[in-house]
C-alpha cells in the first residue's frame, strides 16, 4: 500500500511539474520534444473524437523518446488529454507503438 501512495505522490508531482512547465514561456525538452511543440497535437489528443494528426504533429512524433514520453501516460488526463487517443497518436503517424505505450 505504501508503494502505490509513494506513485500516486510521485505521479502528481510530475504532473504538476509538467503543468508548471507548459505554463511556462520558457522551452522545456521533455523526452526529446520541445514543450513549445506539444500544442501540435492537441487536437489528435482531446476530445472523443481526434481530429486526424497532422504532419507537424507527427514530425513531432517522430522525433520523440516515445518509451520516455509513455512514462507519463498516468497524468495525461490531468492535462486534459485522453490517454487512449494520446497512446494511439505513434501508430497513428505511422510509428509502431512501444509496449509501454499500448492502450490496456
Amino acid at each position: 500500500m505504501v508503494k502505490t501512495n509513494g506513485n500516486v505522490l510521485v505521479q502528481l508531482l510530475v504532473a504538476a511539474l509538467f503543468i508548471a512547465l507548459l505554463g511556462s514561456a520558457k522551452a522545456v525538452v521533455l523526452c526529446n520534444i520541445d514543450s513549445t511543440n506539444l500544442n501540435l497535437c492537441y487536437a489528435a489528443v482531446t476530445g472523443t473524437h481526434p481530429s486526424k494528426p497532422n504532419a507537424k504533429c507527427c514530425e513531432v512524433i517522430h522525433h520523440a523518446d516515445l518509451p520516455c514520453l509513455c512514462g507519463y501516460k498516468s497524468i495525461l488526463p490531468a492535462l486534459g488529454i485522453n490517454p487512449t487517443n494520446a497512446l494511439t497518436l505513434p501508430k497513428r503517424c505511422g510509428l509502431k507503438t512501444p509496449p509501454q505505450c499500448k492502450v490496456n
